[in-house]
């Protein structure tokens, strides 16, 4: 059964999670503080995706999410963020988070980012796998890493997703929108600014100098394009 961790400090939110996510067909771990979510997903290295919460009793989602980051790029991680708090959802997608859920939220949006997410950790592989060079970089699809001259790049499951669309599209200039459908799905309700903060993301690994990039660069006004 799909695992999914669950981390807030909020009992009656955490029930209310875990009960539709069950509900669903997932598999539910729970944790209370930051400490305690590192703990679990240490004895569950079978978790698939992780909901972090950010405001906690001892270390915020933030540094957990950093946590996982640091030993594990291919986990899911949703951040639960406040309507009103407008940087909290940048800084989670630029401390390694794939998505974000804002309170309120409905059960069916949550499953439905989850969802998504599980679908993009299933892989590429099979028959259809293959090997996308361009210039320094090569991806491989069949056990979906990259790398740039001869040096492996850790890309979370949403960075290479966007890194596979890119290449397969190079010289193209590819509308946010257009990245938004592919990468998170046509169903995806969220905002076109997710795009932007993981392509700056993105750059921070594989551009040489961030302030000029020359592999993914802007179209103003329509959205990015890949190559040189």
């Amino acid at each position: 059964m799909k695992k999914v961790l669950i981390l807030e400090d909020e009992v009656s939110i955490r029930s209310f999670v875990v009960i539709n996510l069950k509900r669903a067909g997932y598999d539910t771990i729970e944790a209370g503080t930051g400490a305690e979510a590192l703990e679990r997903l240490k004895e569950n290295p079978d978790i698939g995706v992780a909901i972090l919460d950010i405001m906690l009793p001892d270390i915020d989602g933030f540094e957990v999410c950093r946590s996982i980051r640091a030993t594990n790029k291919s986990i899911g991680i949703i951040m639960l963020t406040a309507r009103t708090q407008e940087m909290d959802k940048v800084t989670g997608l630029m401390t390694g988070a794939d998505d974000y859920v804002t309170k309120p939220f409905s059960p069916a949006e949550l499953t439905a980012r989850i969802d998504a997410l599980y679908r993009r950790i299933g892989g590429d592989g099979g028959q259809d796998a293959e090997l996308l060079s361009h210039g320094p970089f090569v991806l491989n699809t069949r056990n979906r890493t990259l790398e740039k001259n001869g040096v492996r790049i850790r890309l979370t499951q949403v960075e290479y997703a966007i890194m596979k669309l890119f290449m397969h599209n190079p010289g193209r200039a590819l509308s946010r929108e257009e990245i938004l459908t592919t990468v998170w799905g046509r169903d995806y309700d969220g905002e076109l600014k997710i795009v932007d903060v993981n392509i700056r993301r993105l750059r921070l690994k594989i551009e040489d100098d961030t302030a000029n990039p020359v592999y993914i660069t802007t179209d103003w006004g329509y959205g990015y394009k890949w190559g040189i």
